[in-house]
């Protein structure tokens, strides 16, 4: 189908602070990926888990099989929400530095990650995030708005989860978005086993669950694995290698010996490595994925080749183990200039257009910034009341419980 092209991964920096060496990554041109049937048997693949899918190239230009043929509104809205989602990202650093937030996660360089897959999935689809996919709540909502993202990290008077989560650690049934968890691994499990319920109930919904490339060496991964094969769940299974974790490089965590993606293999399930920084190829991989899912042909893994750009949190000082300027070396771009630039190409979008709309999404985050500060943050303002802590965890309260709460009240 394609020569075997494995990537030469390159090795961690030898000393903290030092770039890694990108030039090692050996990137194919865009498009020359075959973009197989979607019944096709998982073992005439074997070569893509080795192969990078691209769509855009250099130029801006989308080539090649792998092309989803979306439409200049189709593009526009994936460009808003990416762009929407770093300005989120950005005010709310913003705002842990000021003291109002105790913790933040960014998910800078990574947009087309999660707003690529979230447009290729139906409303109805259950969406298992890590704590880096803040763009698929901020893409699909129906339910959770920008406030209520910003009161669930602020744990104010108007969180939703009523400060029982670590800020970003969102969770939103109705918008098919799963509570997020610290440790990263169960939600391949949690995914694999909603798929199966929901291909026993006969639905014709999916789950999709992403997890960076340091969990797949947990537990949790290769169990999920199993049983997704052997019960042919629905389910999308990405892997998110933004080549760092913690202060970690890739290959700690096996990246070097061969890819994320082939580890598909050995389960006998379809395996696609894609440049996640293109969001027409994670979309593409993503709709491929979930028509398969659909026909009852089982689960793909997805590893999403991608770069983290900024520090792991705002916990986290990455001049520690890199190089200050590591990122603009990174060779597969920006998701949202590459998305910007194709626009711009194919005659439906101009850098001015690009500029008000750059200017309206930080508008409307400076909006909700404001409802939400009303609202009460870490350093000032409203919270709930202690006594919510024995609320919601029975279903009826039982006497002892609802002792231990009119105790607290009366003191």
């Amino acid at each position: 189908m394609i020569p075997n092209s494995r990537f030469q991964v390159p090795e961690p920096a030898a000393r903290p602070g030092e770039n890694a060496d990108f030039s090692a990554f050996q990137i194919p041109p865009a498009g020359i990926v075959v973009r197989p049937e979607v019944d096709v048997d998982p073992a005439l693949i074997r070569d893509l888990p080795y192969a990078l899918i691209r769509v855009l190239d250099e130029e801006g230009q989308a080539v090649g099989p792998w092309d989803p043929k979306l439409d200049a509104d189709q593009l526009k809205s994936a460009l808003r929400a990416m762009m929407l989602t770093r300005a989120f990202d950005d005010r709310m650093v913003r705002m842990q530095r000021q003291g109002k937030t105790s913790f933040y996660m960014k998910c800078t360089g990574e947009e087309a990650v999660a707003v690529g897959a979230t447009l290729a999935l139906e409303p109805d689809d259950m969406c298992f995030p890590t704590y880096r996919q803040q763009g698929i709540l901020i893409t699909r909502s129906r339910d959770w708005s920008l406030v209520d993202m910003m009161n669930q990290i602020y744990s104010n008077s108007h969180d939703r989860l009523k400060g029982r989560q670590m800020p970003i650690m969102y969770s939103s049934r109705k918008d098919g978005f799963f509570s997020i968890s610290g440790n990263l691994g169960t939600q391949y499990t949690q995914a694999v086993g909603w798929a199966m319920a929901a291909a026993s109930d006969n639905s014709s919904s999916i789950s999709a669950a992403w997890i960076g490339e340091g969990a797949t060496a947990e537990g949790d991964f290769h169990n999920a694995l199993t049983f997704a094969a052997v019960y042919r769940a629905p389910v999308i299974l990405n892997i998110v290698n933004n080549q760092w974790a913690i202060s970690s490089f890739s290959g700690i965590a096996g990246g070097l010996g061969t890819t994320f993606a082939a580890r598909g293999l050995a389960y006998g399930l379809p395996a696609l490595r894609v440049d996640g920084n293109d969001y027409l190829a994670v979309h593409a991989v993503t709709a491929w994925a979930a028509q398969r899912a659909r026909l009852g042909l089982g689960a793909t893994v997805i590893e999403l080749f991608t770069y983290r750009a900024e520090g792991h949190s705002t916990s986290d000082d990455p001049t520690r183990y890199r190089a200050l300027d590591e990122a603009q070396s990174w060779p597969l771009g920006d998701p949202v200039a590459r998305l910007k630039n194709h626009l711009i190409r194919i005659g439906d979008w101009s850098e001015a257009q690009q500029d008000a709309l750059q200017q309206e999404v930080e508008a409307q985050v400076r909006e909700a910034a404001k409802q939400a500060e009303a609202n009460g943050t870490l350093k000032d303002g409203d919270r709930l009341p202690p006594e919510t802590m024995f609320e919601d965890v029975y279903k009826d309260m039982p006497p002892h419980i609802a002792a231990q709460r009119d105790q607290w009240r009366e003191e």
